[in-house]
């Protein structure tokens, strides 16, 4: 068998069709549009399932980076921010129920 699998049937025809069986960012959920104080408009990934639904039009939402250099992670395409905050309380802490989000 040469190095080059590419070339050879054998290995073509025993990978055929095998993709992963789980997928990384399978569910994943993003912010519509959230605009910076510089007025860019960034779309970050929301970490935790449900948690896009805490974030109100006109809340203050910290963003931080998702990636090395600015660059996307993975198969997200055009996302190179994660949302952190909303209204400076985490989205860790409204997803497991230990805050409430504040009224404003």
């Amino acid at each position: 068998m040469s190095k080059c699998h590419g070339l050879c049937q054998e290995y073509k025809k025993a990978h055929l069709g095998t993709t992963l069986k789980a997928k990384p960012f399978r569910c994943t959920s993003h912010a519509k549009r959230i605009f910076t104080k510089y007025g860019k408009k960034s779309q970050p990934f929301v970490s935790s399932d449900g948690c896009v639904n805490f974030i109100k039009e006109n809340d203050e939402v910290l963003v931080a980076g998702f990636g090395c250099k600015g660059h996307a992670v993975g198969d997200i395409h055009g996302v190179h921010f994660k949302a952190v905050k909303v209204a400076s309380v985490s989205f860790l802490a409204l997803h497991k129920g230990k805050k409430d989000r504040p009224r404003s």
